[in-house]
Order: C-alpha cells, then sequence, then structure tokens
C-alpha cells in the first residue's frame, strides 16, 4: 500500500504533472461528447466576437472613406447579427462545459467513495478519517472550481489567442510583427510570476492552516481556556496568526498587481506602436486606416486572454495537486478480497487458527504470535486478556478483516483466504461493541444488514430476539426516524437493532465485541436475554470485558501478548490460580465495589 500523500499542495514535478494530466484526461473520456460539442461553441462564440474589428475594417474602407452608406448599413446588420450569436453560443458553452465538469466531478466523487468502501479495515489503519473527509471534500473541490468556470476560461483563452495571432496576420503581417514586439517581456514576466505566485500560493495555504489551527484550538479549548484565564493569551496567538495570514495575503496581492501592471503595459505599449508603425503605413499607402483601427481592436483581444491564463496557473496548479492525492486513493489495491477461483465457505464447520501470527503495518510488535486454537461447531468460545492483549486481532482475523501475516485460519476445512468475501460475510456477523446507526428508520437500518428483507423479515428478527414489542411501541412502530447515529435511541436500543441485524442474516458463526460493556443497568438485562437468543445454536466468539458473558461460554481463551496462554472452562481455570483466576478475583472485586 502506497504512503498518504502529504497535504502539501507544492507544484508537481514534469512527468508527476504530465502522468496526473494523461489519467485525468482518460477519466473524463467518456465526456468527451459534451466536451467537444462545448469546444464547438466556444469557437463559435469566439469567431463571432472576433469578426467585430474585421467588420469594423471593413465599414470604415469600403463605407465611410468612400462615402458610401451600403457597405456601412451592412457592417451595421452583421453586427447585430453577430451578437445574437455571440449571445447564444456563450450560453450554450457555458452549460455544455458545466455540464461535462459536474458530470466529471459527479463520476470522481463516486469512483473514489466506492473504492473507499471497498477497502479493508487496514487501509483504515493507515488512512485516518480526516485524510479521506479532507480527500472527499477539499481535494474534489479544489477541482469543482477549475471545472466549473476555469475549464471555460481556459478553453476559450486559448481559442481567443490562437485566432486573435492568425486574423492579425490575415490583416497586416507588418503591424502583428510590430505587436508581437513587446511578447519577450511578457514572457519574461509571466516566468517570474509563475514562480514568485507559487511561493506567495504556498506561503498563504500555510496561514490560513496556522489559522484556522489557532480558531480551532481557541473554541475546543473554550473550557480549559476560561478555566485558567488563558483568554487575552489564546486572542494574542490568534491575533499573530491572523496578522501573519494578512501579510501573506498582501504579498500575494503586490505579486498579482506587479505581473498584471507589467502585461496592461505591454498592451499599452503594443497598442502605441501600432497606432505609430501604422499611421506611417498608411501615410505610405501600404495599410488601409481600417485596418490599422481593426489590427489596435485584436490587440486588446490577445492581451486580456493572457492575464486570464496567469490567474488561472494557481488554479491549475492546485487541481494537479488534489487530483494527485485522489489518484493516491485510487491506486490503492484492497488487500482483503477474492482470490482467483474463491469458492463459497461451507454452511457451518469447526474453525481452526493454526501457528498464526499478525502484526499491523504500522507496527513492528506482533499483535498476535503463533496463536493456535480450535473451536468447534457450535461451540461458544470468549476471549479474555489485559487491554491491547490481542483479543480483538483474533476474532477480526477469524472474520478475515485482517489476513495473518503467517500461519492459516480455516472454516469447515476451508482456508478463509480461499472463500469469496461474501459468502463469508453471510457465515460470520460480527456485531461491534456500540452499533453505529445510519440516518433513516429504525427498519432501514435493520435492513443493512440484507437489503431485501422485507418488513415481514425484520419483524421475524426482532421477534426472534424477544423485542419486536419494544420497538412497535415507538409511535411509528419500526418506521421511526432515528435521527443522526441513532440518536433518538438509548444505547440499548441501538445495540438491539445491531443484534437485529444479525439474526436478519442468521449466520453460523457470531463474533461479538462485548455488547453489553456500555449499557446502563436497565436496558443491559434486556440486551443480554436477546443475545442469549442469538447466540443459541450457533457457534460464538466473544471478546469479553464482564465475567457474567465469560461464566456463560463452553470455553475461555487467555490472550497475553498476543499469545494464548491458558484455555478451559472457568471453573478449570479457577482452579488453576493462573492470570484467568486473577482476573475473574479482580471482576469480582469490582461487582462487589459497583
Amino acid at each position: 500500500m502506497p504512503p498518504i500523500p502529504s497535504d502539501d499542495l507544492r507544484p508537481l514535478d514534469r512527468e508527476v504533472a504530465q502522468q496526473v494530466a494523461r489519467r485525468t484526461v482518460q477519466m473524463a473520456r467518456p465526456l468527451r461528447r459534451l466536451m467537444l460539442i462545448a469546444v464547438g461553441f466556444v469557437l463559435l462564440s469566439t469567431l463571432a466576437t472576433l469578426l467585430g474589428p474585421v467588420l469594423l475594417r471593413y465599414g470604415i474602407d469600403r463605407g465611410i472613406r468612400r462615402g458610401d452608406v451600403g457597405p456601412v448599413n451592412f457592417a451595421v446588420v452583421l453586427f447585430g447579427v453577430i451578437f445574437v450569436v455571440a449571445y447564444l453560443a456563450g450560453r450554450q458553452q457555458y452549460v455544455y462545459i458545466n455540464r461535462a465538469g459536474e458530470a466529471f466531478l459527479r463520476t470522481l466523487r463516486v469512483r473514489v467513495f466506492r473504492h473507499i468502501q471497498r477497502q479493508p479495515l487496514a487501509f483504515y489503519d493507515r488512512w485516518p478519517a480526516g485524510v479521506l473527509v479532507s480527500r472527499m471534500t477539499s481535494d474534489i473541490e479544489a477541482m469543482a472550481e477549475l471545472v466549473q468556470w476555469g475549464l471555460l476560461q481556459f478553453v476559450s483563452t486559448f481559442i481567443v489567442i490562437g485566432l486573435s495571432l492568425v486574423l492579425l496576420f490575415v490583416l497586416s503581417w507588418q503591424l502583428a510583427l510590430v505587436a508581437l514586439a513587446v511578447f519577450p517581456l511578457i514572457i519574461l514576466a509571466t516566468r517570474r510570476f509563475q514562480r514568485d505566485s507559487n511561493e506567495a500560493y504556498l506561503t498563504v495555504r500555510e496561514r490560513v492552516g496556522e489559522n484556522l489551527s489557532s480558531l480551532q484550538e481557541g473554541i475546543s479549548g473554550v473550557r480549559v481556556i476560561q478555566a485558567y484565564s488563558r483568554e487575552r493569551e489564546q486572542s494574542r496567538r490568534f491575533r499573530h496568526s491572523n496578522r501573519s495570514l494578512y501579510k501573506s495575503h498582501l504579498h500575494s496581492l503586490r505579486v498579482s498587481t506587479w505581473y498584471f501592471g507589467v502585461v496592461e503595459a505591454c498592451g499599452v505599449l503594443a497598442t502605441a506602436l501600432v497606432i505609430g508603425v501604422g499611421g506611417f503605413l498608411v501615410h505610405r499607402g501600404s495599410v488601409t486606416v481600417g485596418t490599422v483601427i481593426g489590427v489596435v481592436l485584436l490587440v486588446a483581444n490577445l492581451f486580456e486572454p493572457i492575464q486570464q491564463l496567469s490567474q488561472l496557473y494557481n488554479g491549475v496548479q492546485q487541481a494537479g495537486a488534489a487530483m494527485n492525492k485522489l489518484f493516491g486513493i485510487l491506486d490503492t489495491d484492497p488487500e482483503i478480497a477474492d482470490r482467483p477461483n474463491a469458492v463459497a465457505a461451507p454452511p457451518t464447520g469447526d474453525i481452526v487458527v493454526d501457528d498464526v501470527t499478525f502484526h499491523y503495518p504500522s507496527t513492528t510488535t506482533p499483535a498476535l504470535e503463533h496463536f493456535s486454537l480450535t473451536i468447534a461447531d457450535g461451540e461458544r468460545v470468549a476471549f479474555v486478556g489485559p487491554t491491547g492483549a490481542g483479543k480483538s486481532t483474533a476474532a477480526k482475523l477469524i472474520a478475515r478483516f485482517y489476513d495473518p501475516t503467517s500461519g492459516t485460519i480455516t472454516y469447515g476445512g476451508l482456508d478463509v483466504r480461499d472463500a469469496t468475501m461474501a459468502s463469508l460475510r453471510e457465515r460470520m456477523v460480527v456485531v461491534p461493541q456500540e452499533g453505529f446507526l445510519f440516518g433513516g428508520t429504525i427498519a432501514e437500518n435493520i435492513r443493512v444488514a440484507r437489503a431485501e428483507a422485507t418488513d415481514d423479515d425484520i419483524r421475524a428478527a426482532l421477534a426472534s430476539l424477544g423485542v419486536l414489542e419494544r420497538f412497535e411501541a415507538f409511535p411509528e412502530g419500526l418506521h421511526t426516524e432515528v435521527r443522526e447515529r441513532g440518536s433518538r435511541l438509548s444505547a440499548g436500543e441501538r445495540q438491539l437493532v445491531s443484534l437485529a441485524r444479525a439474526a436478519l442474516v442468521d449466520p453460523a458463526v457470531l463474533v461479538l465485541d462485548e455488547a453489553t460493556s456500555n449499557l446502563d443497568p436497565g436496558t443491559e438485562l434486556v440486551v443480554e436475554a436477546a443475545l442469549e437468543r442469538l447466540m443459541t445454536g450457533r457457534t460464538t466468539i466473544v471478546v469479553a470485558h464482564r465475567l457474567s458473558t465469560v461464566r456463560r461460554a463452553d470455553r475461555i481463551a487467555v490472550i497475553d501478548h498476543g499469545r494464548l496462554v491458558e484455555l478451559g472452562t472457568h471453573d478449570e481455570l479457577v482452579a488453576e490460580g493462573g492470570r484467568y483466576a486473577a482476573l475473574a478475583a479482580a471482576w469480582e472485586r469490582n461487582q462487589i465495589v459497583s
């Protein structure tokens, strides 16, 4: 798995930038029809706009100078037609460019999100949630700004410059060369502007981050700040970061002002040169007055797009850096996926963990080391041990949320790595310590486990747990909105929804991460009763934190420092007087105290 790209937005080197551009074009290939239509409208709009100077030349030379009203009237009428064409084409170019851009963003969002959803837990160990959210929001937003208005400006600018140059040489190659005499100065200024604006832009980004960090600390830590009377100091720190941001913006503004001033001055100089040389050529009879005026107008059309391209430079850089980071996600292949020729997992069977060693990618110390255990079909086994001993890791490996570094795990005689993920998820269900609820109704949250389940299926799942009446007692029954993260339900009710999901799947193996550890006594009894019903007749692996849960297990596996150190029933392990006996005694003391 590649390392997480940093949030550094420095310009990409040429090779990486070219690769990002090629991949972006390939991704946008299905939209080429929309893009071609948009470019066609841009071309039509630009041609209509640039025909103005040509018509002006015609009206002056053929009509005004000769005192003939006909050519003047023709030019005026054609001007009106051109205005209508330019207006209609301008509207359509905006519509099609934005349709193509928004379609690209939609495809990009869906592709990145779908790719993230396919990743195993190991992916989320490497990629913090904040980074992924940033990729899906700020990085795609950087692309949005470019495709919504920058792409239109980018395409139209190049067309305007190209057609203006062609028309300049068509009208008068001598005056065209005169107008282009200032271009070396513009090229030198543009190269310096790109370098200086990059530095200024990066500084602004850094200062924005510092300012937001100071603001977040001031709001998030307000209780500590007020408790220790640190308001004045915190305000001083925010003023300092805000002042730095202000100065960086001023520097960025000075860089832009300097460059745009140079371009504008070059435009004025080019216009003056064209008028001066053009007057001389008119006097000699080499060009007409209409030609000189037409060239002057085209020169104005030539220099304004150059300024627009320079303004787009940082936007293109930012979009390129954002796409590079998004490609970093898309290039991350799922570590847990179906092998070639994978088969369906057996409906039932023993679970055999054979000499498994595993360590997380970010650590060198094994979370499990030479771990072996056989769990018979229908047996209840509790994993106990101190925090960080490897209990949850062992459970996740059995459910194939991770693959072992070495060793094998088989289910019904089949290596779980040779089973299809879909069949494995049907056979084994993991119920986490705290059930996560999505926005929607109770029924919709239970249906997460099986999308095609009917309301009758959901009622049957709840009835099998003995809690159907509890949920039907809500004002809207199973169609009651749970609100964000299930805030409308109690902790026990949220956990009952998680258990109902498992019952709806009807798996052969249950993996439970102590489903009653965070509940109040009132709902704990209800959840425990539902849990007992759910475990009946199923192979159950419990990551246990309570003595009451452990005692119900057929066998207890004591895990410490990633190794299986004791295995047996509650009575056997207590009689041995080892680690489990000490742990059980501590649990009993805590129960007496509480």
